[in-house]
């Protein structure tokens, strides 16, 4: 699917009045449960892999494996599943071990519509991310990275932190806008901590306002932090202007998985067997 074809169907969504919803696809089998449940975009993280690995997904973001390398192998597994569904690649933009225009070609030429920027340095703040700044590893070159998807003509999807990052990312070409509020909550293994959904509200609208300053087009959605489940997603949405959407990688596999595989080996042990009497 191109990026016309993509962004076509993502607008007759929203005119019919549907919300746009994105799916993290750690497996093939993710992928095609996501694609049949009506998926408008599946999108292929390295944490996937850690998440259905059973691992937290902030895995993704440390030195667990190359990121880019991950994603492509899992292309293979996700890709020939997934033939109806526009598919993103997370591209991790700070890698400094690739050319970027020339590994976007091979994303493209693997047969995605389209990127994202994750692993992100703007779920890292502190002291390490003003390091990551300083010496050459910052958003930035997320920034950059979505800049060059776009002039390839992949459909962009970056998530963004704050507003300078939601006017950066919108000047440099993105079409759909992704305000991040961290780490799912929720689950066995998801976040503790995070802002409240009432929190996430203020902060999506902020995002996208500020990206629609820049570029009054862009397709904006939600995710992440106490968004975790379709009620959530459904309460952000209400109180929000022109968020029409709801991105989910948890929330899509994880969460799903916990609660009927857990469910499915409880009613399991839970059959009687019969003892002869003696």
């Amino acid at each position: 699917m191109t990026r016309e074809e993509a962004l076509a169907a993502l607008r007759a969504q929203i005119a019919a009045g549907a919300p746009v919803i994105g799916a993290g696809a750690g497996t093939g089998l993710s992928a095609r449960c996501a694609q049949d449940g009506g998926a408008d975009l599946i999108i292929i993280y390295n944490s996937g892999r850690y998440r259905m690995a059973g691992r937290g997904s902030l895995a993704g973001m440390m030195p667990y494996g190359d990121a880019n390398a991950i994603v492509m192998d899992m292309a293979r597994e996700v890709l020939p599943v997934a033939r109806r569904t526009a598919v993103l690649a997370g591209v991790c933009g700070t890698d400094p071990f690739r050319l970027m225009p020339r590994f976007l070609e091979d994303v493209k030429r693997a047969g995605f519509t389209g990127v994202q920027n994750f692993p992100t340095v703007g779920l890292i703040d502190g002291t390490f991310r003003a390091g990551l700044e300083e010496t050459g590893m910052g958003y930035g070159l997320e920034v950059e990275m979505i800049g060059l998807a776009h002039e390839l003509g992949l459909l962009t999807a970056p998530y963004v932190f704050t507003e300078a990052e939601a006017r950066a990312m919108a000047g440099a070409g993105a079409d759909v806008l992704v305000p991040h509020m961290g780490l799912t909550t929720g689950g066995a293994i998801g976040a503790r901590t995070g802002m409240t959904l009432d929190e996430a509200v203020g902060r999506v609208q902020a995002l996208a306002d500020a990206a629609r300053a820049v570029n009054p087009d862009i397709i904006c959605l939600c995710h992440g932090g106490p968004i975790a489940e379709p009620d959530d997603a459904r309460h952000v949405l209400q109180r929000t202007t022109g968020i029409v959407g709801f991105f989910g990688a948890s929330s899509m596999e994880r969460l799903p998985t916990e609660v009927a595989m857990t469910e499915n080996m409880r009613r399991f042990k839970s059959i009687p067997i019969e003892q002869e009497s003696a």
